[in-house]
């Protein structure tokens, strides 16, 4: 499964560890997990608290139970997390694979004009905006390939690391 809600790159990964230990070891509910992270995080609403929840999901730094979600003893080191970043993080693997082919840098927009006919239908109905809401998404998505250590961030745009 691949999960959509994609978070504000950090300017590290300590953020990304910060977030996985705001998730109880217990089980607990999306709504206390949720305060939890606007909690100890600092998130400004319950929406970007879910954002984060759902990605660590993505990242298999936090797992969903019958009980609820509780945090994984796995650490959020890139070599952990960047696999599951590109299978289960959706529009990541198509992304990386924009940069590989390139053979140039390329800037966010032009990336995501080769990204543009993987947007579902639904997603292009849902919003007026749909195509800077897109752009923006893959800006995040370059960001996080950065972060990870897959693509780097030139004057001339992004390439593949």
């Amino acid at each position: 499964m691949r999960l959509k809600p994609l978070p504000e790159a950090p300017t590290d990964l300590d953020a990304v560890a910060d977030a996985q230990s705001a998730v109880p070891l217990v089980p607990g509910s999306e709504n206390d997990c949720c305060a939890r992270l606007m909690r100890r995080e600092g998130h400004e609403s319950r929406d970007v608290a879910r954002t984060w929840l759902t990605f660590l999901r993505a990242l298999e730094l936090v797992v969903e139970t019958d009980s609820g979600f509780k945090r994984t003893q796995r650490e959020p080191t890139p070599e952990n997390i960047r696999e599951s970043f590109r299978e289960r993080v959706f529009g990541a693997s198509e992304t990386l694979s924009v940069l590989q082919d390139a053979g140039e840098p390329l800037h966010a927009e032009a990336v995501f004009d080769r990204l543009r006919d993987t947007v579902p239908g639904w997603e292009r109905e849902r919003r007026r905006q749909w195509v800077d809401h897109w752009t923006d998404r893959t800006e995040r998505l370059l960001d996080w390939l950065v972060l990870l250590d897959l693509a780097e961030r030139t004057d001339d745009g992004y390439v593949a690391a």
